[in-house]
């Protein structure tokens, strides 16, 4: 069973517009703290947590300054989420670990508890969380996967993706550039039927754009 984490925290933020001139999108606030202590809040009990920052990497560090949570700093050039796991792995340590991004909310259980529950490392290289378009407050756009009656997750359909999984990380040797996407990842995952899915019990919103604080504020009644 996982006992890491990496929260991703490193982008630049641009669908923010002027709100993340001067502040690093992880810590623009929603219902009085920053979306990275709303991250954090859910990695509880988990040993290792790790986030990475790249842009405004300066805040970031200094808000996790004196927190047992390590900090991988992707410099000069950010890596994206495959590079920047990957980078990160020897603070996570061996064997599967949690991914998470930061610039979500969530109103219902505990997205990585879900997760853990469902984890069958037999059969599955990568367990994602997903979230029906009814229940994906703020999602602009459709969804992102379908699944299976096996819980196979492939390409298109009504799914959202919510930026919670588990996964192996051996496949990101495979990758000879630095930066790169797990996409590239969950596409040979998904070629060998080992990319897996399960429907959140609960709503989620996207943070990633100015409207979705209001709408996260919404959701959690605050």
């Amino acid at each position: 069973m996982p006992d890491a984490v990496m929260l991703f925290a490193a982008g630049f933020g641009t669908r923010m517009g002027a709100l993340t001139a001067r502040t690093p999108k992880p810590l623009i606030t929603v219902a009085g703290k920053p979306l990275l202590d709303h991250a954090l809040a859910l990695t509880d009990g988990i040993p290792r947590r790790v986030v990475n920052a790249h842009y405004r990497a300066d805040q970031i560090a200094a808000h996790l300054e004196g927190r047992d949570i390590a900090l991988s700093l992707e410099t000069p050039d950010i890596l994206d989420t495959g590079g920047g796991l990957r980078q990160a792995l020897p603070l996570l340590g061996e064997g599967p670990v949690f991914a998470l991004n930061t610039d979500a909310v969530w109103a219902g259980p505990n997205p990585l508890a879900q997760l853990r529950a469902g984890w069958v490392p037999e059969r599955m290289d990568a367990l994602l969380l997903c979230v029906p378009l009814d229940r994906a407050v703020g999602r602009k756009g459709g969804g992102d996967f379908s699944r299976d009656p096996q819980g196979r997750l492939s390409r298109r359909g009504d799914l959202v993706y919510t930026g919670a999984q588990i996964l192996r990380t051996e496949g990101l040797d495979a990758f000879d550039t630095p930066a790169f996407s797990l996409n590239l990842l969950w596409n040979r995952m998904a070629e060998a039927d080992r990319l897996f899915g399960l429907v959140y019990d609960g709503r989620w919103c996207d943070v990633g754009h100015p409207e979705g604080i209001a709408m996260a504020e919404e959701m959690l009644d605050v």
